[in-house]
């Protein structure tokens, strides 16, 4: 059944290849305040990111960083450290709209919003100028959500992940409108479906079903989960532990249909990387194989063009010794066509 959702390969095929392959990223922009999104506009490739502690999104161009939205608000996250954050996971509807999953208030009165995004050159927007959802505010005994760490986009709806609520731990959804997003709503509660804690990275697969990685606890375990939902029934199709520490980022490349992930790794950062996910039996149990491409410092997000290069965001302080909540030690990586 996995291999529905993952491609399988023989376990000895996976080691030759990844001792064939040597993964040299570029580094595209450094000096960046807690890089947290990065997406790639369709038909352009422009490369647009997230630099939540700068509260502005930023996109690539002739290999500088020109400012598209800013002054958006700003919020904190973590405990030792403390981060200064504000917009968070992008995705693009189409090559003229850009979604933003926003962190920079109040759990409960964060929103969705959606910017239109003119040709180089145009105007710096401000944060409010983007149409914007509903907050999914305090109901009764569940608190307000925000965090919107990360956005997928299918045919019909957005998909964004949050963490106001650590009991339920909910994938939020907004129908796709013509002037924008429908109401957002809660969607799935996760931790009641796999008792993980905290939804952050997810994607679409390419049977169109919703992939989710649990996070789990920010401490020393590989607890994070992978996880598939059906869009309609919103039913758990499958869930198996991941392999890694703390999974933030998922994709699945253009060319090949693989699945990628990214592994920020709270409690060791060193461990942090980019992996790939491959469907394996052990035993005559279903398995997801993690293979470790690469050692990455706090990797955030991924995202492909469609020429199948990938484009990784790093926040890049793995010494801790930059102790301010705006550190200026983030990256943006690009890795070449093959995987």
């Amino acid at each position: 059944m996995l291999s529905r959702f993952l491609l399988s390969t023989p376990l000895l095929f996976l080691s030759a290849m990844v001792a064939q392959a040597e993964i040299k990223p570029e580094v595209i922009l450094e000096g960046l305040k807690c890089p947290s999104g990065v997406a790639i506009q369709p038909e352009t490739e422009t490369v647009f990111v997230a630099e939540t502690a700068a509260s502005q999104i930023i996109r690539v161009v002739d290999g500088k960083a020109e400012v598209v939205v800013s002054e958006f608000p700003a919020d904190e996250y973590g405990k030792g450290p403390t981060y200064q954050i504000g917009p968070l996971g992008l995705a693009f509807l189409d090559k003229e709209h850009l979604v933003v999953g926003d962190g920079s208030l109040k759990d409960g009165e964060e929103v969705v919003r959606v910017y239109t995004i003119g040709e180089n050159g145009a105007e710096v927007q401000k944060a409010d100028a983007g149409k914007k959802t509903n907050p999914l505010e305090a109901e009764g005994e569940m608190p307000g959500e925000g965090n919107f760490y990360s956005v997928a986009v299918d045919i019909d709806n957005v998909y964004v992940t949050s963490n106001g609520d650590d009991k339920k731990g909910w994938i939020a959804r907004a129908s796709l409108e013509k002037d924008g997003l429908g109401e957002l709503t809660r969607y799935i509660p996760t931790k009641d479906s796999v008792d993980v804690d905290a939804p952050a990275a997810i994607t679409i697969s390419p049977r169109r079903e919703v992939v989710v990685g649990q996070m789990g606890e920010i401490n020393d375990q590989k607890d994070s989960l992978l996880t598939f939902y059906d869009q309609k029934s919103k039913s758990l199709l499958l869930s198996l532990p991941a392999e890694l520490y703390d999974v933030v980022g998922l994709a699945y490349s253009p060319k090949t249909g693989r699945l990628y992930a990214v592994d920020y790794s709270w409690a060791d950062p060193k461990q942090g990387g980019l992996y790939r996910l491959d469907a394996v039996r052990r035993d005559g149990q279903q398995m997801v194989k993690a293979t470790k491409l690469i050692d990455l410092d706090q990797p955030t997000a991924l995202a492909f063009n469609q020429a199948g290069e990938l484009y990784i965001t790093l926040f890049g302080n793995g010494d801790g010794k930059d102790t301010s909540k705006t550190p200026a030690t983030g990256k943006l990586l690009k890795i070449g066509e093959g995987l």
